[in-house]
């Protein structure tokens, strides 16, 4: 997208969160409704590509940003403060910082985690969801549709710890490794829609973040209490999945459009964990119909 404004914002803790719009301050109205992203455990708003380009030339309004702890936002030191609520606080600020009044929160993966908080604590600035492949069930039990993330990820802390070195060399290497990229482009993405050249770019960026960060995150995503406060969630969602997805099971998108009070579900054939990337068009039409029709 075409950015008139990229800037820092530093929270009331004193962290500094990156941002970036398409419209200068002075450019906002009282009734508009800022289109919000929030990316995906260890991912980034390369992520969203097809949909900025798409909703910039659309005319909508645009916020994108990085999380405390991520890229070029500070927080990394302090990983226990990365946390769903205080990442909400961060979005919540920034939208007062800049004066915004509503926003459509559009979230993928771990994003769902994040826009559901902050429509939980401040549903006033939210006018719509887009919900895209998440879970409101802890992770550990679900992931693969098996429990082996909560059988490894004790053995992977444990090894980081002993070999923090060697671990965090291969982790931040990993875009290197043909093979790591042939199982996360087969695992995560429709490898007949997705060219490997994403891949790399997405392994490369999430070697910048490091193992830690990760591991912080993924039990954030395990023990957010979120599933029993959604029927609070009055407002308007569009729940997205891929029927083929290999990572988040599609009964946790109908689990979502049960226990929301206002929401569709689209399911994309063929989509994988990540159908904004597979297939853009379809899913950028989509959107735009329900942010024009509500539909």
């Amino acid at each position: 997208m075409k950015v008139e404004a990229a800037n820092y914002f530093k929270t009331s803790d004193g962290e500094q969160i990156f941002y970036s719009t398409n419209f200068k301050s002075d450019e906002l109205k009282e009734d508009d409704n800022v289109l919000m992203f929030n990316y995906g455990l260890v991912c980034s708003n390369h992520h969203w590509s097809k949909q900025l380009e798409f909703f910039d030339h659309q005319g909508y309004k645009i916020l994108i940003h990085d999380y405390r702890g991520h890229y070029q936002s500070t927080g990394k030191n302090e990983l226990t403060k990365i946390t769903f609520e205080n990442i909400a606080s961060d979005m919540k600020e920034l939208c007062d910082h800049l004066g915004i009044k509503s926003t459509t929160q559009i979230g993928h993966s771990m994003g769902v985690n994040v826009a559901l908080e902050f429509a939980r604590r401040w549903p006033e600035l939210v006018s719509n969801m887009v919900l895209i492949s998440g879970t409101v069930v802890p992770v550990y039990n679900i992931m693969f549709n098996t429990n082996i993330t909560d059988q490894l990820s004790p053995t992977l802390i444990k090894l980081l710890k002993r070999f923090p070195n060697i671990f965090e060399n291969v982790w931040k290497y990993g875009g290197w490794n043909p093979v790591l990229k042939k199982l996360i482009h087969s695992g995560g993405f429709n490898v007949k829609t997705v060219p490997e050249e994403f891949i790399e770019i997405y392994l490369n960026r999430l070697g910048q973040l490091g193992p830690e960060l990760f591991f912080q995150l993924i039990e954030q995503m395990n023990k957010h209490d979120i599933l029993s406060f959604l029927p609070k969630i009055k407002t308007n969602a569009l729940v997205i999945g891929g029927d083929q997805d290999k990572v988040i099971p599609n009964y946790l998108q109908k689990l979502l459009i049960k226990e929301l009070p206002n929401a569709k579900l689209y399911l994309v054939r063929n989509g994988s964990h990540v159908p904004q990337v597979d297939f853009p068009l379809f899913i950028n039409e989509r959107l735009d119909l329900f942010l024009k029709e509500g539909v």
